[in-house]
């Protein structure tokens, strides 16, 4: 009986080491939102390519005007702040229910470690649209966004790395298939968002 109680404290202890050390209220409701986001910018996008009759998929290395560069930078931006307010949302209200802090030295560190290639990613990226290598940004998105995913796994939920090791798939994918690159990175940050969302949800509600 005492041996029982022993191991049972145990696994008590585990688990609070566990939340105190891991930023464990990050919503699935969140991805699936972020996820059908960037499944509407992307479909956005493709229209805004039949209108400028631009063949994305054709391979080439497209030279678009500065009005079509603004307008797309000005979508990514909007997915992105759309992506942000739907994670905060759900994952402060999955706080509230729990009980726990939105806002600790656990999660100071998980942003920390997230935004390293996010931030480098980003940097990249704008290097690519300088040099209009625009065929480049969508597999390079991919990829760090990917890797900075399973920096972050050692912070949270350990299920995010798999998200991320899908993200560094398609990205190099991405890279053989330049042509294709609309439909990986609506794969990664769409669909990808959106099954593990679901799953995330289902499996932690």
């Amino acid at each position: 009986m005492d041996a029982k109680n022993y191991h049972e404290d145990l696994s008590h202890i585990r688990s609070m080491m566990e939340r105190s050390s891991r930023f464990i209220s990050l919503s699935g409701l969140s991805g699936f939102f972020a996820g059908l986001t960037a499944i509407i910018g992307a479909v956005y996008v493709y229209f805004v390519f039949q209108r400028e009759g631009i063949d994305y998929f054709d391979g080439n290395r497209n030279i678009y005007s500065p009005a079509i560069v603004k307008e797309l930078v000005i979508t990514g931006i909007l997915i992105l702040i759309v992506a942000i307010l739907c994670g905060y949302f759900f994952t402060a209200s999955k706080s509230k229910k729990k009980g726990l802090k939105i806002w600790d030295a656990t999660t100071k560190r998980l942003l920390i470690t997230f935004s390293v290639p996010l931030i480098t990613g980003g940097l990249t990226c704008l290097a690519f649209l300088y040099h209009q290598l625009f065929i480049l940004i969508a597999p390079s998105t991919l990829i760090f966004y990917g890797l900075a995913l399973v920096s972050a796994e050692r912070y949270t939920l350990t299920d995010i790395k798999y998200l991320g090791y899908c993200q560094i798939f398609l990205g190099l994918v991405s890279f053989f298939f330049l042509g294709w690159g609309l439909i990986t990175w609506t794969l990664g940050f769409g669909v990808l968002h959106i099954v593990y969302g679901l799953i995330m949800h289902k499996k932690y509600k």
